[in-house]
């Protein structure tokens, strides 16, 4: 019975730290969509095309890089879906403008102003309250089902011990993301 409780315990541990880890990895994948004065083709991904009637990736009907720091090229692959992707970016509201040469789309990234940069740390902090609540919210998870187990007949102690270890992984996985927003943070002020 105490070897079946503790293999739940190392189990809701796991399970905790793997859902923490998808968080983080969320928060990274948010973070590099928001620019930081630099071109980078991950800015347009999640950006859907009308390929066909289908909503279909930019960056799975064209070729996406970029030119410079400033210039991304989009390449399509068939030249019909240059007005397809010109309406995804307007509509998606990037706040870039695309210009279409009739072979090639490209974004000109202007230079970022102290205030849209602001914005931009706004917006970073603010995925990183979302990644730090899902965080949360894993952690009142975990310690639910500890307090289950409790009443199941694990003893007091070991009930303690494991929430002091689900909390010890939550308060690793927030310093991480605290780390990630200074490091974007610090990324967007630079001028």
């Amino acid at each position: 019975m105490l070897r079946f409780m503790s293999e739940e315990l190392i189990k809701i541990q796991e399970e905790a730290t793997a859902s923490m880890h998808k968080a983080i990895n969320h928060l990274e994948a948010e973070l590099i969509k928001i620019r930081a004065g630099k071109a980078n083709p991950n800015m347009i991904d999640g950006i859907m095309a009308d390929y066909y009637g289908n909503p279909t990736p930019i960056n799975q009907v064209a070729n996406v890089s970029t030119l410079d720091a400033r210039t991304i090229s989009i390449q399509p692959w068939e030249k019909n879906m240059l007005q397809a992707i010109e309406r995804a970016i307007m509509a998606a509201n990037i706040g870039i403008t695309p210009q279409n040469d009739g072979n090639s789309i490209r974004l000109f990234l202007p230079p970022l102003t102290e205030e849209r940069r602001k914005e931009l740390v706004k917006r970073c902090n603010g995925e990183g309250e979302h990644a730090k609540i899902a965080v949360r919210n894993i952690r009142r998870d975990a310690i639910e089902d500890i307090k289950k187990l409790q009443k199941d007949g694990l003893s007091e102690d070991a009930a303690k011990d494991a929430e002091a270890d689900v909390q010890n992984i939550t308060d690793k996985h927030v310093a991480l993301i605290e780390k990630h927003l200074e490091a974007k943070e610090k990324e967007i002020m630079a001028v």
